[in-house]
């Protein structure tokens, strides 16, 4: 499964509408300008997701957009699924022959179960270790 710029960017609105939970409505505007991604493409992305009752718009010169519901009770696999459509590694997985199809299916139902196991709150909230496989060396 490939997740489309729709989804990432997606998944971008909503983890800063999710970091500013509580404090009031934040413009498409300047979620663009902190992560420098285009205003217009965001506007396309959040009439799904208003529509799915994810997130709320506010009207007004100190308008824009805050979370439909607590950071704690969406999850990425919501939202995913809003922007994506269903979450399928691969299409006609009934067609297949039995070994395989299990694999879809299991490979399906992992994916499934991160996505719908990571809340918005997790992703807020998350912060970079450091922690990295990577080796430093010095000199």
């Amino acid at each position: 499964m490939k997740i489309s710029t729709k989804g990432r960017y997606g998944l971008t609105i909503m983890i800063e509408l999710a970091k500013k939970h509580g404090e009031g409505p934040t413009s498409l505007k300047s979620i663009a300008q902190t992560n420098d991604l285009s205003e217009h493409y965001l506007e396309q992305l959040i009439a799904p997701l208003r529509n799915a009752g994810l997130v709320k718009s506010i009207r007004g010169a100190y308008g824009g957009y805050v979370l439909g519901n607590d950071p704690t009770k969406i999850t990425a696999g919501d939202i995913i699924r809003v922007l994506e459509g269903p979450i399928s590694p691969v299409e006609g997985i009934e067609d297949e022959e039995p070994a395989k199809r299990e694999l879809w299916l299991r490979i399906r139902d992992a994916v499934k179960d991160v996505l719908d196991n990571t809340t918005l709150e997790d992703l807020a909230s998350h912060t970079d270790t450091g922690e990295s496989d990577a080796y430093m060396f010095y000199i």
